[in-house]
């Protein structure tokens, strides 16, 4: 292992520079996963990463060590906790952060299984649990409209918890070029609160494309115009709606519960 130990030193003043902008991260193509969870799920699934570095104070800690040791030391840096500071977002957790490319998945020429289509979702933690649900739910593709928020930054990936390892995640995905890749079985399903079928009264056992649209406009005009199927959620406690995420858990697992063989 090497050791960082000035705050003057490139790989150093590198991840300062992406910890500090979303933007940057998008623009050079990778991800920083900072934390001993997502550090074992990207082991599992993707391999190794370009870097990894760790303080002093989280080598004290068994997990973390065991998680160093299945990374080429030729990666690992160490650095005093002074300054690690500077590269986290998270409070009092585990000074580990990792340096990776982050997964590009290609375009399905055709889409004949059900997946998910974020409608211009901005909030992080929002996209985070609707990632952890779909990959609970066994959902292959999740396709992010313009306007949905960077799904490899910092903040959807804690709340995501390892789900973007599981998952084809497409960003910045037209809806007309996606509408012309869905199979004719595939149902497009949005959520409406007026005049839709509850979604238990629903046949959901074939592909459906859930549609899960804006925290406050909804879904666009363009997935209303080329809904085939509109369902509603029943909320007995007479609140006017759900939180996305959660409407989208909802909607997923109903999908699981009539699919059970």
């Amino acid at each position: 292992m090497k050791s960082i130990t000035s705050r003057d030193n490139p790989l150093y003043k590198r991840l300062k520079a992406l910890a500090g902008s979303t933007a940057q991260q998008r623009r050079s193509g990778h991800a920083l996963l900072e934390g001993l969870h997502l550090a074992d799920a990207y082991l599992d699934a993707a391999g190794q990463p370009e870097t990894c570095v760790v303080t002093e104070g989280a080598l004290q800690h068994d997990e973390a060590r065991q998680i160093v040791g299945r990374i080429d030391p030729a990666h690992v840096y160490t650095l005093p906790d002074a300054l690690f500071g500077q590269l986290s977002s998270v409070v009092h957790g585990v000074g580990m952060v990792l340096l990776v490319e982050k997964v590009a998945a290609p375009l399905p020429e055709r889409i004949t299984q059900t997946c998910m289509m974020l409608d211009g979702i901005q909030d992080a933690g929002n996209v985070g649990s609707i990632l952890r649900s779909a990959a609970a739910a066994g959902i292959q593709h999740v396709f992010c409209a313009p306007g949905t928020v960077y799904a490899w930054s910092s903040k959807v990936l804690r709340a995501g918890m390892g789900a973007h390892f599981l998952l084809g995640i497409h960003e910045d995905v037209e809806p007309a070029e996606l509408m012309s890749r869905l199979a004719p079985e595939v149902l497009v399903t949005i959520t409406d609160s007026h005049g839709a079928k509850a979604i238990y009264d629903a046949d959901l056992s074939g592909p459906v494309a859930w549609v899960m649209g804006n925290e406050g406009a909804g879904v666009s005009p363009f997935w209303r115009d080329h809904a085939t199927l509109r369902v509603t959620i029943p909320q007995p406690g007479g609140m006017e709606s759900l939180n996305v995420a959660a409407a989208a858990a909802v909607c997923i697992f109903e999908q699981c519960r009539q699919q059970r063989v």
